[in-house]
């Protein structure tokens, strides 16, 4: 008799340690004066935790607003660097100072200040997602103080630091938090916030007394109350540093906060002399992509009309005179790489001066130099300074000189057209003792492989890590979605219908997906009944759509679980709900099993005889409830474990070192046999052993490659 004795493990901590990340942080040095690093050895998901990091980790993220300031005499770079501390469960965080040249020491300038995170306006509520937020701190015009976005005791202030004494001071006490802010003077800043947060926390609170109503405020995965609407105006006022005080802003300083705020992704410049350049399509299909504009101070305009000033850039700057446009664009296979480009309007086409494989972000223009940060598949991010004529580069400052040490194995980028005709790649890292002829077990990472290999889009299965122990990994880029393939699509909405009718875009992920993976097989460097998936947030759901509609992969490992028929249309709440119905998704009552069979676990799980490991966030779990009891009453070997006080993306350092160090033992227990004896780790083995046990079978790589 097959036992159905199950495990949902939700961490019970005290109040403490669920706190511990929104204080002050860990007491952590930057590398400059920090213990030297170990001597070489291989990647360790300790080692990945803890990496300093500037500006948001998603290497993918190419259009997000810089993390650098440059001084305003050109010399200086101030940023916020950001570390976790698993053993703390904190971040150590700090504002730096540092020279714009070769090999640069820089200067703490102030230490403190608690994890800060993206908020997301999803369907009309604002929602914590996880991802950490990036922060551009901002000289004064007279380059003696910096202001920048800090977070302590629950709410973000704009800190006022004085660059030649380090002394700093909160210069808001909003109750509610800042959200932009730029200086108009030495003497003044210009602030954002959103007071009107504190009457409808008050009227949500005074309703309770009788009870919400049940409505479209609500998204139960985030908590059983109402949440906070996204629609709550911005308040712009304008403080006094010498006075003191607070006043509203004027017409002027409002007008280059907002410019501030829309330009602030470099995809609209605005000239001292009143030029103005910028990104626009030619129509309003999101599929048309956005060409480049430019208005000299007369008002006259010049779209540019040559192939390369269309689609694909990410980030605009002046020439040094004003006159002309520098700029980045992503193109080659699949936007694979990464060009920069000097267009002069009323000059013909732009030219292209010279392409990289790296990954460039938060690029800054000083002089004719570029200051970005660069990562690379095997390099972590670092500060450097391009010639903008040849894009040669000089390292300024580096925040992780011990991955210098680390073992990363071998990286190779594959290519390939998938079924649908779209270019797909992906990145095939084997491990650094890996030996000729050796067939290994393979893992796949999704859904983006841009810049330094973390741990796949949501960061949680820690690549070279992986690599370490022995398996390959597939690190794969999602193509572009099919609605894109058609031009006359109106709006997003139009592009996510057709890329949900007859599941286009899962069928073509899962056959580009297949291709890579075949191209890797047919040289025999993977044991092909060994084959592992995993996935946080889309690469999730396309994971899900893989086992049930392929027979390659024989272990999976995901974060988050959604796309079932129950569960689509009611634990994200009512406007969640009424959005999947207008994308053309079933009601909850309908029974639809030819639209829901190709894409729900829960309608295959008599067949699913996949072990499924589902590390889910409190947020988050209930989207995994409907997936987990359908395996569980089948006898499906799965294990669910729940992780408190978490979003989308996993945040606390802990946590996150738990879901890589889970997934890894996950996979080596079910492809090697392997039992690690740590002590802390009996309870994931006895379940582990117990539903291998009951699915001897499964151990034994009964899945076959198709």
């Amino acid at each position: 008799m097959v036992s159905r004795s199950f495990r949902v493990m939700i961490g019970i901590m005290t109040t403490a340690w669920l706190l511990g990340p929104m204080l002050a942080g860990a007491d952590c040095l930057p590398p400059s004066i920090a213990p030297a690093a170990k001597r070489a050895h291989t990647i360790t998901p300790d080692d990945l935790v803890r990496l300093r990091d500037i500006g948001t980790p998603d290497s993918s993220a190419v259009d997000m607003p810089s993390p650098l300031a440059i001084s305003p005499d050109g010399t200086m770079v101030a940023f916020v660097l950001s570390q976790g501390d698993p053993d703390t469960n904190s971040y150590c965080r700090m504002l730096l100072v540092a020279d714009i040249k070769p090999g640069a020491v820089p200067r703490v300038v102030d230490r403190g200040g608690a994890f800060m995170m993206v908020s997301a306006n999803v369907r009309g509520l604002m929602v914590p997602f996880g991802l950490a937020a990036t922060v551009t701190p901002a000289w004064s015009p007279d380059g003696r103080s910096i202001g920048y976005l800090r977070r302590d005791n629950g709410t973000t202030q704009v800190w006022r630091v004085d660059v030649a004494t380090g002394t700093a001071k909160p210069v808001t006490r909003s109750p509610v938090d800042i959200e932009q802010w730029i200086w108009a003077s030495n003497g003044t800043m210009v602030v954002s916030s959103r007071p009107g947060q504190i009457a409808i926390r008050a009227q949500d609170t005074a309703e309770g007394r009788m009870g919400w109503r049940y409505d479209a405020r609500f998204a139960p995965t985030y908590g059983p109350h109402p949440q906070m609407r996204g629609t709550v105006p911005a308040v712009i006022e304008a403080i006094d540093l010498r006075a003191g005080t607070i006043n509203k802003a004027n017409s002027v300083q409002t007008f280059r906060l907002e410019a501030r705020e829309r330009g602030g992704n470099g995809t609209r410049l605005v000239s001292a002399k009143g030029a103005t350049a910028w990104l626009d399509a030619d129509d309003a299909s999101p599929a048309t992509p956005r060409r480049l504009h430019f208005t000299d101070a007369d008002g006259i305009q010049s779209p540019c009309t040559a192939s390369a000033c269309v689609g694909g850039i990410v980030r605009l700057f002046w020439t040094a005179t004003e006159r002309g446009v520098l700029y980045l664009r992503r193109e080659g296979w699949a936007k694979s790489q990464l060009a920069f480009y000097r267009w002069i309007p009323g000059t013909g086409a732009p030219k292209r001066l010279w392409v990289t494989d790296d990954v460039l972000l938060g690029c800054l223009t000083h002089a004719s130099r570029l200051l970005c940060l660069r990562e690379t598949s095997t390099s972590p991010r670092q500060i450097v300074d391009l010639e903008a004529k040849t894009g040669v580069a000089a390292p300024i400052y580096d925040p992780n000189p011990q991955a210098a040490r680390w073992q990363f194995g071998t990286v190779e980028r594959l290519t390939w057209t998938n079924d649908y005709g779209l270019p797909a790649w992906g990145d095939l890292v084997l491990p650094p003792s890996h030996k000729t002829g050796k067939a290994l077990p393979l893992i796949v990472v999704q859904y983006r492989s841009l810049g330094f290999l973390r741990g796949g889009t949501g960061d949680e299965y820690p690549i070279f890590a992986l690599a370490a122990r022995g398996f390959a990994v597939l690190s794969l880029e999602v193509p572009q979605t099919i609605g894109l393939a058609f031009p006359g699509l109106k709006d997003w909405d139009a592009v996510n219908r057709a890329g949900l009718t007859d599941w286009a875009d899962r069928r073509s992920q899962l056959s580009s997906m297949m291709t890579g993976i075949s191209l890797v097989a047919a040289r025999g460097l993977i044991d092909t009944h060994h084959i592992g998936i995993t996935g946080v947030s889309d690469g999730a759901t396309s994971a899900r759509f893989a086992l049930i509609n392929s027979r390659v992969f024989s272990a999976a490992a995901v974060s988050s679980s959604s796309l079932e028929p129950k569960t689509a249309m009611t634990y994200g709440g009512p406007a969640w709900a009424d959005f999947n119905r207008m994308l053309g998704y079933p009601r909850a009552t309908d029974e639809a099993p030819a639209f829901w069979k190709p894409a729900s676990l829960a309608l295959n799980a008599s067949t699913m005889d996949v072990p499924l490991l589902i590390q889910a966030s409190d947020d988050e779990y209930l989207l995994a409830l409907e997936t987990f009891t359908a395996l569980r009453e089948h006898d499906k070997p799965v294990d669910m474990v729940v992780f408190p006080d978490e979003h989308h993306i996993k945040w606390q350092p802990a946590h996150r070192l738990a879901a890589y160090t889970r997934a890894i033992d996950w996979f080596a227990f079910w492809f090697q046999g392997v039992v690690d004896p740590d002590p802390a780790k009996v309870a994931d083995y006895q379940r582990w052993s117990m539903l291998r046990a009951e699915h001897s079978d499964v151990s034994a790589g009964n899945r076959k490659p198709g």
